[in-house]
């Protein structure tokens, strides 16, 4: 899809640690004037990861913003099940690593693995937000065939040298860079500006 319409936008949120940086990327979706709709996925896992680190219910989720809409992840005849669905991408944050090892091997057992390969398939942006360690060598694997095969490996690692004073900043500062993948740049104070020689 071209770059000068609204975009439609995935957020799967999915069982690892780290439902904050997710929890931050659907509220800077939401409030972004270029984003039209924003479809919500949330695996049993990433949902109760949601309330226990971040004290969220889905339904406090989806009250943000009327472009925030939840489909079930057992909805495989949904429309982003689909490549022809006018979709713009899709992000998984945080990404397990089991989400990561069925996308890595094409298996569409959820809407979160399906729209991912539609993704693939489809060329379009597809971040994934991957959060576990240590890495052992299947992990490793399966992060380069992702890689290899179009997805941006954006692994939950934030940025300190903006001297975050609290979890959001951090959450905030990674969202931008997620944001900054579908073309959608915001200003934000805590991105580098250099060093002064």
């Amino acid at each position: 899809m071209g770059e000068n319409h609204d975009k439609r936008i995935t957020l799967a949120i999915t069982g690892a640690t780290g439902s904050g940086f997710g929890a931050a990327v659907a509220r800077r979706l939401a409030d972004n004037a270029r984003v039209a709709q924003v479809t919500l996925l949330l695996s049993p896992t990433g949902r109760r990861c949601l309330l226990d680190e971040c004290g969220l219910h889905l339904d406090q989720l989806l009250a943000w913003s009327p472009k925030l809409r939840h489909l079930d992840q057992h909805n495989l005849g949904a429309d982003i099940s689909s490549g022809s669905a006018a979709q713009d991408g899709m992000v998984v944050i945080p990404c397990s690593a089991g989400t990561l090892g069925r996308i890595a091997s094409g298996v569409s057992e959820s809407l979160v693995s399906r729209a991912a390969d539609v993704c693939l398939k489809e060329r379009r942006t597809l971040v994934l937000g991957f959060r576990e360690t240590p890495l052992n060598r299947i992990h490793l694997e399966n992060l380069l065939r992702v890689h290899d095969a179009g997805a941006v490996v954006m692994p939950l690692m934030p940025s300190f040298y903006h001297h975050p004073e609290s979890l959001e900043d951090l959450f905030q500062a990674f969202a931008t860079r997620v944001l900054d993948q579908f073309g959608l740049t915001e200003a934000d104070p805590r991105r580098w500006e250099g060093t002064p020689r």
